[in-house]
């Protein structure tokens, strides 16, 4: 595995990126509509998403989900744990989950599952990058910023072990 990780995806292609998926997604919400982060990996995707709506015009209502299928590895345990669930009331309003990475689609699959199960009147997800998979997964994002490689990542919320989530870019570690 490499020490530092090899540039992918650029702090200002990070931007453009973010700024093409508001503009995508701005005419399909609206004000009361919440954006649902999926932490802790989403976290730095979300906040730089709902300040590019913002900027758009739309200022959505925030909260967040924790789910837990990787921990510390590499790979996914195969199961979802729900660390903190829902804080808002989403009963009648359009949701948006919005997580950093689409790779199994366990935790998106689950994230929108939970939100359906708390009355949103309908569901909408967005990751920041979607990875080949070899199987069909259960859910397909509604709006992919990037189509990334099938490598290792991190930076832009992405970590190796909980680390090197906050690098202003997205590298490959292998």
């Amino acid at each position: 595995m490499r020490e530092t990780p090899e540039v992918l995806l650029s702090e200002a292609e990070i931007a453009e990126t973010v700024a093409r998926l508001a503009g995508e997604i701005a005419p399909r919400i609206d004000d009361d509509t919440v954006a649902v982060c999926l932490l802790t990996g989403g976290l730095w995707f979300a906040a730089d998403l709902t300040r590019a709506l913002s900027r758009l015009g739309r200022h959505v209502r925030f909260d967040a989900l924790w789910l837990a299928s990787y921990g510390d590895e590499r790979a996914s345990s195969g199961r979802c744990e729900v660390r903190a669930d829902l804080q808002r009331p989403l009963v009648g309003r359009r949701a948006l989950v919005v997580d950093d990475v689409f790779d199994t689609g366990l935790s998106l699959s689950e994230a929108a599952r939970l939100v359906r199960d708390a009355g949103a009147s309908e569901v909408l997800t967005c990751v920041f990058a979607a990875k080949p998979w070899p199987t069909k997964r259960a859910i397909e994002p509604d709006f992919v910023g990037w189509q990334a490689p099938n490598r290792f990542l991190v930076g832009y919320g992405l970590d190796a072990g909980g680390r090197m989530r906050g690098l202003p870019f997205i590298g490959a570690m292998d």
